[in-house]
């Protein structure tokens, strides 16, 4: 008997405009001891089935037909007393976000603790002594029981919401996104560790997340979602190396292959479906370039091909749709996107040993012993440059300083040394009275769009915002906003101009925060994480505008991200920065191929691979950064990196210690071969 059955679900949610179709008759079995993928970008029903199997569904949700049985019990018929016997105990989650999942005024421990006497009838102690086991099982100091979440790091927090949801030895695990907006190293830790130790108390976990890498790397089995239904179904394995469905063929196209810098990730045009009916024709048809009348005709059946299961009419051609597939007239995308060398022009951007401190605040009894402040080195020394139609990456850990770095070169912080120059002009020239010409010139894009567009803004006044500013005529601001609209693929603009943020998708509201950067065509975009929160065909098409602006307007381009597959897709050069020091920089294809600094030949190694047919060895980088208010001697990376010796402990490596022409990094014993020196020295 399958450990969980979930049979032809129908979920709507009742709203005051219309009822939203969300989950429309999806069925999958997870067995014991299996890891299941359910995957699919933001809308598809994913969340929403996982908030079913727990209990969860908010109250504008009903199940209009089908069955949830975990072990032969259907729980959607189970009272609350009765769900207190399930959940956690039998059924445990984790959630996405760990900062919002966990009490702020409450110590970690005390919060693990309260979950286990609520279903266990143990003392304190003995619950804290099981506290101890698990921290010590996801690889957290026990000692740390006591702290706060905020004392935590964003991967630390994520690992303190495993332990809870492992230590009542559950038999079935929840995962919704766990290490959505984690840098790789951090993910691939907290994958691994949850693999263990799912391994070690024999339970299934059910994966929901729109990384096909991780569902690659992770899943058994998978379904793969679309529109509230199934479009395939089956082996990992065979769903992601031989594809049977259009939606599939695109999803995996659209995910960067970082091994392979002559590809390019393929986006999948248009937008997600209304769902206010219910689907009375395939829900992918308005986004499939092989659509035909008989999509039209009704949503077609799961119908196996090859050991798979895919909701396609044309499933038997599937060998001739993949080939089709991969070339990007297919999906009406431009040829040579990513293509070819290019031609850069002058420099736009140059910093010099640019520097940014932090000074921490000091009690009454430091200041009156006149005690040096603390200073936190979020950016050390850093000098890069960025040309003309050139994109420059800078990625790292997170709390390596590549935000602040970014806010620093955009002057929205202040530095504390060194030298900016923009467009061969010192920025002080600018911070003297001249910032409405500066900020003409250089404009940011932030990570979360939801907290950079104003709510009670129309799309028409935030992207018309800029050049409002600037004192632009009514009829200009008009006629440019049109524009942009529609240069970020935002069609038929007139349909956007007067929608609010709210009314938008999380990639519809991404363009309108780059429309809004772009309006006054810049000379320099600095772009913080844009795309890290949206999923991969998303992502994917924020890229692949990024780099065509790039190109047909000579904009440089700073792009801030921890995704280096991403990267690889639309930069001409990469920094790779860790504790606020760039510790190798150079043409990506020579960093990507050849990394020299051990620090970056981890963060390649740990990035996942969308084959399940790669057998990628995990890098268990080991420790955590050094606290930043109190560096090691020497280099930064030695209390973590398997090459260092004395040398590099005593001193700090200049960032061209080793240079070959463009390509240099900071390091006294650069890397000569990846597999051999660092996984078997790591692991």
């Amino acid at each position: 008997m399958p450990l969980l059955e979930v049979e032809d679900l129908k979920i709507t949610y009742s709203t005051a405009e219309k009822d939203v179709h969300a989950v429309n008759g999806v069925s999958f079995d997870v067995e014991p001891g299996e890891n299941y993928g359910l995957v699919g970008e933001s809308g598809c029903g994913k969340s929403t089935i996982a908030h079913s199997v727990l209990g969860l569904l908010d109250d504008n949700a009903n199940v209009e037909r089908g069955a949830v049985r975990f072990d032969g019990r259907d729980l959607l018929d189970l009272s609350e007393r009765e769900w207190q016997d399930v959940r956690w105990e039998r059924i445990a989650y984790i959630p996405q976000s760990a900062m919002d999942s966990l009490d702020p005024v409450m110590t970690v421990g005390s919060q693990i603790v309260q979950a286990i006497r609520k279903h266990r009838s143990v003392t304190k102690s003995e619950a804290r002594e099981r506290v101890a086991e698990v921290f010590e099982i996801v690889g957290l100091d026990p000692d740390r029981t006591g702290d706060y979440p905020h004392q935590f790091s964003g991967g630390m927090r994520q690992r303190v919401t495993i332990a809870m949801a492992l230590v009542l030895d559950p038999d079935l695990i929840i995962a919704d996104e766990p290490t959505t907006g984690l840098d790789v190293i951090v993910q691939d830790k907290i994958i691994g560790k949850l693999l263990d130790i799912q391994e070690e108390i024999d339970s299934s976990l059910l994966l929901i997340t729109h990384d096909i890498g991780v569902v690659a790397e992770t899943c058994d089995d998978v379904s793969v979602l679309y529109g509230g239904k199934v479009m395939e179904q089956g082996r990992t394995y065979d769903v992601f190396r031989t594809p049977t469905n259009p939606y599939t063929m695109g999803l995996r196209n659209s995910f960067p292959d970082i091994d392979d810098l002559d590809s390019h990730a393929l986006s999948i045009p248009g937008s997600l479906p209304e769902l206010d009916t219910d689907p009375d024709e395939c829900v992918f048809r308005n986004r499939c370039p092989f659509a035909t009348e008989e999509c039209a005709k009704a949503h077609p059946p799961l119908v196996e091909v090859d050991d798979q299961h895919s909701a396609c009419y044309y499933a038997d051609a599937a060998p001739e749709l993949r080939d089709d597939a991969s070339d990007p007239e297919t999906w009406g995308l431009p040829i040579d996107l990513n293509r070819g060398d290019r031609d850069l022009g002058e420099i736009v951007l140059e910093t010099d040993d640019l520097s940014k401190w932090f000074e921490q605040t000091q009690s009454m009894l430091q200041q009156l012993l006149a005690k040096e402040p603390d200073y936190v080195k979020a950016v050390q020394d850093v000098s890069i440059d960025v040309r003309e139609g050139e994109i420059v990456g800078v990625a790292g850990e997170s709390g390596c300083g590549k935000s602040t770095l970014g806010e620093v070169i955009s002057l929205l912080q202040r530095r504390t040394g060194g030298d900016i120059t923009f467009r061969g002009k010192s920025v002080d020239e600018y911070l003297d009275g001249d910032m409405k010409t500066f900020r003409s010139k250089v404009q940011f894009i932030f990570q979360d769009p939801f907290d950079s567009l104003n709510p009670r803004q129309r799309v028409r006044s935030i992207v018309g915002e800029p050049l409002k500013i600037q004192r632009r005529s009514a009829d200009e601001i008009e006629r440019r906003t049109v524009e942009i609209l529609s240069d970020v693929g935002l069609e038929p603009p007139e349909r956007f101009l007067d929608k609010f943020p709210h009314q938008l998708s999380g990639g519809e509201r991404q363009r309108v925060a780059i429309a809004r950067a772009l309006v006054l065509d810049p000379e320099l975009l600095i772009c913080d994480e844009p795309a890290s929160m949206l999923d991969v065909s998303l992502k994917a098409s924020i890229l692949n505008i990024l780099r065509e602006f790039a190109d047909e307007r000579g904009m440089g381009v700073v792009y801030i991200s921890h995704d280096l597959a991403s990267l690889t897709q639309i930069t001409d050069r990469l920094a790779i920065m860790y504790l606020g020091r760039v510790v190798e920089f150079g043409d990506t294809s020579d960093v990507i191929r050849n990394a020299k600094h051990p620090y970056a030949a981890s963060l390649l190694s740990a990035s996942p691979k969308a084959d399940p047919g790669i057998d990628r060895e995990r890098v268990f980088l080991p420790g955590e950064p050094p606290n930043p208010i109190d560096l090691p001697k020497g280099c930064n990376f030695a209390p973590r990196c398997p090459k260092a010796r004395e040398e590099c402990r005593q001193s700090d490596p200049a960032d061209d210690e080793f240079a070959d022409g463009d390509h240099r990094a900071a390091c006294y014993f650069p890397v000569e071969n990846v597999d051999e020196e660092l996984l078997e020295e790591y692991n």
